[in-house]
């Protein structure tokens, strides 16, 4: 029998299986920073304004409760009013306490009657107890988009919808219309 052959710890020569550790160059840092502050530029935006969908939520609120308003009036035998805060951004019935809020970033004006202005930032909307209304627009925006919700005098009916482009004639000036003694009033 012979004996195994002793093997001996040797350090490794210079150019055998050394492993050098390497860090990052500071091109490759200034570049995943500008990658980084295109895709923030890009998403910051949509974070921070509301989403259409959004808008159309808020203003689907609004219908909803000068609906609600006009139900009160026609089950209580009532005048009910639809009360709009421009300054506080907030919406309630005359007949309930709650107050709802509209989100920051959404613009709101109201074009009422003069008559239902009840200070310089809050304005009603007004229901009468065989449902018709004084009748009024509210309108919603961000940006470019707006929503506006109608209520029509004779009926009291609410209606959507969506802003064109070319707007109507009391949506260019804010402040009193003399001739229909209407007023609009903007957050």
């Amino acid at each position: 029998l012979r004996a195994a052959p002793r093997v001996q710890w040797r350090p490794p020569r210079r150019n055998q299986c050394v492993l050098h550790a390497q860090g990052f160059s500071l091109l490759e840092v200034l570049l995943v920073l500008v990658i980084l502050a295109i895709a923030a530029a890009l998403t910051l935006p949509a974070l921070v304004q509301p989403s259409g969908t959004q808008l159309r939520t808020t203003a689907g609120s609004f219908a909803a409760g000068l609906r609600r308003s006009r139900n009160e009036a026609v089950n209580t035998h009532h005048e009910v009013r639809f009360i709009v805060d421009l300054d506080a951004k907030e919406f309630q019935f005359s007949t309930d306490a709650r107050r709802r809020s509209v989100p920051a970033q959404i613009g709101v004006s109201v074009f009422t009657a003069r008559s239902e202005v009840l200070d310089n930032r809050r304005a009603a909307i007004l229901f009468f107890p065989e449902g018709s209304s004084i009748g009024g627009r509210v309108t919603l925006g961000v940006g470019e988009r707006r929503y506006h919700v109608d209520v029509d005098w004779m009926t009291g009916q609410v209606r959507v919808h969506a802003a064109s482009a070319s707007g109507t004639s009391h949506d260019a000036q804010p402040g009193l219309d003399l001739s229909s003694g209407r007023v609009r009033l903007d957050s």
